[in-house]
């Protein structure tokens, strides 16, 4: 962490920098990457003018990711933390309830992260919260875009209670993450410098690529393709029931695509820390000499995209590929094991989808 301090002190990375860091571990998705890049390189100019006690223009870049399940939204994130050397929490908004009712208060979040930090309040305050499933806070009600409808704990007084957070403000919150109710240990954590990046699929509004069915005929390739270039607008997320306030404070909105073949196939194989390498390792241990051929990956990879898991089914789907190989390894020694187009078919035959949604 003083490492990192010292290096922000002296010139943040740059978004190049930072794009490149990402490119090793986050397949396709550039538009994504290089805008998360920026907003990640404004946060660091801004955090260091504070730290010079410099007065400066420079608003929060807090981030919206919006993709379908399987993007890269969580991954891109948690890279961004190790990048940046920064405190990192994950949470899901679909836990939190508006003040005053059963719950979690959005402080608790922030508790998260603190305790991430080791309880330092100082790295606390520029680290990065991971909001996943904000969709899921939309408005419910139906009642005036005033908020005059009836109550909505669950939606958009999350949204209200998130506002605060969002735009920077000194908060207290719990020392103590399972003791949220106990009032009497409590810190002060000011969030003006902590970076909230909030992801959702919005999948009524990202599955504009199938509207109408699939193109068929002559000119339906380029149909489908400006389809594909179609991007989300404010309105859009404001008629989906995301208040207005909300994001206004959210001001870089990234929107990630659907990954091909092509991209779920590198994710499985470039990657320093790609699951195939994790499988070669596990088996050299047990001096196995692991092949993965790429008639097999491709196999993985299209059982993948016929199911809309995208890059998150791999692992799930790869473990139930070799789960009678590890079994069997240890009493297995000094073989060659080829993990090929037929093998993977007859592992996948016998697959339920609910093992992989679960």
């Amino acid at each position: 962490m003083e490492s990192s301090a010292r290096r922000e002190e002296a010139a943040p990375l740059t978004p190049r920098e930072i794009f490149e860091r990402l490119d090793r571990f986050v397949i396709g998705q550039d538009a994504a990457k290089r805008a998360v890049a920026i907003a990640a390189h404004n946060h660091l100019k801004r955090i260091q003018a504070r730290r010079m006690r410099r007065q400066s223009l420079i608003k929060k870049s807090n981030i919206l990711l919006i993709g379908p399940t399987g993007s890269g939204k969580t991954h891109i994130a948690r890279n961004l933390a190790d990048i940046l050397q920064v405190p990192f929490t994950t949470v899901d908004a679909t836990e939190y309830t508006e003040a005053g009712y059963y719950g979690k208060d959005v402080e608790v979040m922030v508790s998260d992260l603190l305790f991430k930090a080791n309880h330092s309040v100082e790295d606390t305050q520029r680290g990065i919260i991971f909001i996943d499933e904000v969709d899921k806070i939309a408005r419910r009600t139906q009642g005036a875009r005033n908020g005059a409808g009836s109550r909505d704990i669950g939606g958009e007084g999350v949204q209200q209670s998130l506002l605060k957070l969002l735009e920077g403000r000194e908060v207290h919150v719990p020392m103590n993450v399972t003791q949220a109710w106990n009032k009497s240990d409590f810190v002060q954590v000011d969030t003006r410098d902590i970076l909230f990046i909030c992801a959702g699929t919005f999948s009524d509004l990202h599955d504009f690529g199938d509207e109408g069915g699939r193109a068929m005929g002559f000119g339906s390739d380029a149909l489908t393709a400006k389809r594909k270039e179609k991007r989300i607008s404010t309105k859009q997320l404001v008629d989906f029931g995301m208040m207005a306030e909300f994001l206004g404070r959210m001001p870089v909105l990234v929107q990630l695509e659907r990954l091909g073949e092509s991209d779920l196939l590198r994710v499985l194989t470039e990657p320093p820390d790609a699951i195939t390498r994790e499988f070669k390792e596990l088996l050299s241990l047990d001096e196995i000499e692991l092949e993965f051929p790429e008639s097999g990956l491709r196999e993985v990879v299209r059982y993948s995209m016929s199911r809309g898991l995208g890059a998150r089914g791999l692992r799930s789907i790869l473990e139930h590929v070799m789960s009678d190989i590890m079994f069997e390894a240890p009493e297995r020694r000094h073989r060659q094991v080829t993990v090929d187009a037929e093998f993977v078919k007859a592992r996948l035959a016998s697959l339920d989808d609910v093992e992989l949604n679960a």
